[in-house]
């Protein structure tokens, strides 16, 4: 097969195990590191025959993981460490100090290692990644506080790891702990300069050239590319593995200047990530044989149970001590949460290769011959441990968010934009009946109108950044644009189609949707209209002007959607279906059929006529209506 078949091929594994993974909400990385192996075993197929040395394939992988770091970087927001920078410093300081020393020491009792390459090994496996965390992070959907925690961690710990290893292997390199500390420190300190200095310095030349437009739009996602592997291949040019610090720093420090928006390079880079990721999982997972798991399984298997059950526990807690910044459900969520990633795969394969190399220019030297030995157990070594951490943490993280109420297992609560009087009348209802409503307004009255009636609402514009960085969206799984002004609908709707998804972001249907096309909003700028009938604003507001209210009738073979609209006609106006499950949905403003054992939430307008008495009589005594 030739390269660009099995490229190809690749690209659709990594679609069908991404789309799988979707379906069945399980981590995608767990399904791509079985059919890459898989691919691997049964087909002979691996990346190896394409590529004249595993140098080349370390270059690749390691300019696809500075890519990563760096989206992972424009995300990084320093609002967010307002409530998460205490644990943060906590987990990227002391928990690492603590998980590289309890690391190496589980390595030497359980692998029987020597103190070099344990202490190696102790500094790969404090990373955790973006490249896990991520996708983890989007199944679990936790709480705001927890998720950047958990994102600021995953991230910036990456570029530490990689950095702490540099030094361990120096001091190897040197001969032993008590010897080569002025190399040792100088290595720190020219890795922390080139790395900080370079991606800082890039980050506010980058600056100046958008804010000046001097880069076109055309040309902007190839400017970042090239951007990403001028800081990582400089950086590491001038001082090795300073890449990883450069571009998250790079990152970081775009994420958090004022001056231009890189919004829209954020989104790309989120779609470019998918593709690296399964790209990567695939064919690093492919390089390792059988054979090779078989040799270590057995100590692979016990070394990962001591990560999995002490050494990460032991290094949350003990780095928290003391600590009123999380609580105890908090900290145990984090100590079950570190699974290994792409990073650790790659560091582990650059030194193993290097270790293996001194001992052949260094045959007669016995220590790096003993060293070579246990280097080359580390690659099949790390990839059980990525595979085990992945899959436990995977299957274990969800489930464990929901029962300590750190996250929603189908968040269908509803962000409205507009605390209108028929909003509330509608968001009433709904939390009346046990779902979460968020109400958001610029109007000082609107908000405590809607307080006062009990509901939570805040005083902010749904389109301004306080709204995409400061409100918690737990349990939020819809967003409904219901303000009087459609533009502003528009691109709400437009907004947050990366938070909630295109299918779960709606607006109520504008005023100039019968529009000639040269005056109306293109569709393709708008969400999906919703209430059955497509209510305009106006509409809404005169109903519940006229003493509409929430009404929930659940519809079975006895009570049909007929009957419901034979007895209500043109005095109801349906908003949201409910399955048994308690998935709430707005309904789509084109007719559809609603059938089946389902209930619908709808502003009623009540009748008093004899005909449509007996139809209520017949609803309530079917014990069908839930008003």
């Amino acid at each position: 097969m030739s390269l660009l078949a099995y490229l190809a091929f690749l690209l659709l594994l990594g679609v069908v195990a991404q789309w799988s993974a979707w379906r069945m909400k399980l981590p995608s990385i767990l399904l791509l590191l079985i059919l890459g192996f898989a691919l691997s075993h049964f087909t002979g197929m691996r990346i190896d025959n394409y590529l004249k040395d595993e140098s080349s394939l370390l270059s690749l992988v390691g300019f696809f993981v500075a890519i990563i770091l760096f989206e992972g970087g424009l995300t990084l927001k320093f609002s967010e460490l307002k409530e998460a920078g205490t644990p943060v410093l906590r987990l990227c300081t002391i928990a690492v100090v603590l998980a590289f020393g309890l690391t190496a020491v589980a390595a030497r009792y359980t692998l029987g290692y020597h103190w070099q390459i344990c202490a190696l090994l102790g500094a790969i496996l404090v990373v955790t990644g973006p490249t896990v965390v991520a996708p983890l992070l989007r199944l679990i959907r936790p709480r705001r506080k927890v998720a950047s925690i958990v994102k600021w961690e995953g991230i910036v710990v990456d570029p530490i790891g990689a950095v702490l290893a540099v030094l361990v292997f120096i001091t190897i390199q040197e001969g032993g702990v008590g010897q080569g500390w002025d190399i040792v420190a100088t290595a720190l300190v020219k890795t922390l300069v080139v790395g900080m200095g370079l991606g800082w310095g890039l980050a506010k030349v980058t600056e100046g050239l958008m804010s000046r437009h001097l880069i076109p739009d055309f040309l902007e996602s190839m400017f970042f590319l090239a951007l990403v592997g001028v800081a990582f291949a400089g950086s590491n040019a001038i001082q090795h593995e300073a890449g990883l610090l450069a571009v998250t720093v790079l990152g970081v420090a775009l994420a958090n200047q004022k001056k231009v928006s890189v919004r829209h390079i954020l989104e790309f880079k989120e779609n470019l990530r998918v593709l690296i990721i399964s790209l990567l999982f695939l064919m690093l997972s492919g390089r390792i044989g059988i054979s090779e798991i078989q040799m270590v399984w057995q100590k692979g298997l016990m070394f990962l149970l001591v990560l999995i059950l002490v050494v990460r526990p032991a290094s949350v807690f003990l780095a928290n001590l003391g600590s009123a910044r999380t609580t105890f459900r908090e900290q145990l969520f984090l100590a079950l949460l570190a699974p290994r990633g792409i990073v650790a795969a790659a560091v582990t394969s650059v030194f193993a290769l290097q270790i293996t190399g001194a001992a052949k220019i260094n045959p007669e030297n016995e220590t790096y011959v003993a060293l070579a030995g246990e280097a080359g157990e580390l690659v099949p070594l790390v990839f059980i441990v990525i595979l085990g951490t992945v899959t436990f943490y995977g299957l274990l993280a969800a489930p464990l968010a929901r029962r300590l109420g750190l996250s929603d297992a189908n968040p269908t609560g509803v962000l409205f934009a507009g605390a209108e009087p028929w909003i509330r009348v509608v968001a009433k209802g709904l939390v009346e009946k046990g779902h979460h409503c968020l109400l958001l307004d610029t109007r000082f009255e609107k908000v405590s109108a809607a307080r006062l009636d009990g509901l939570q609402a805040v005083r902010a514009n749904i389109l301004s950044e306080y709204a995409e960085e400061e409100i918690d969206f737990a349990g939020l799984g819809h967003l409904v644009a219901a303000t009087p002004n459609n533009e502003v609908n528009s691109l709400a709707a437009r907004e947050f189609q990366h938070r909630f998804g295109r299918a779960n972001v709606w607006q109520i249907t504008p005023s100039d949707v019968d529009f000639h096309h040269q005056k109306a909003v293109a569709n393709h700028m708008r969400g999906r209209f919703c209430f059955l009938g497509g209510p305009r604003f106006s509409d809404l507001s005169s109903f519940v002007g006229k003493g509409a209210e929430m009404k929930s009738t659940l519809l079975t073979d006895v009570f049909t959607m007929e009957d419901f609209k034979t007895a209500h006609g043109d005095n109801a106006i349906i908003l949201f279906t409910e399955t048994e499950d308690g998935k709430l949905n707005p309904v789509l403003s084109e007719d559809e059929k609603i059938e089946g054992s389902i209930t619908i939430h709808s502003l009623v307008i009540e009748q008093d006529d004899p005909e449509t008495k007996a139809l209520k009589k017949k609803e309530v005594s079917e014990g069908k209506s839930e008003s």
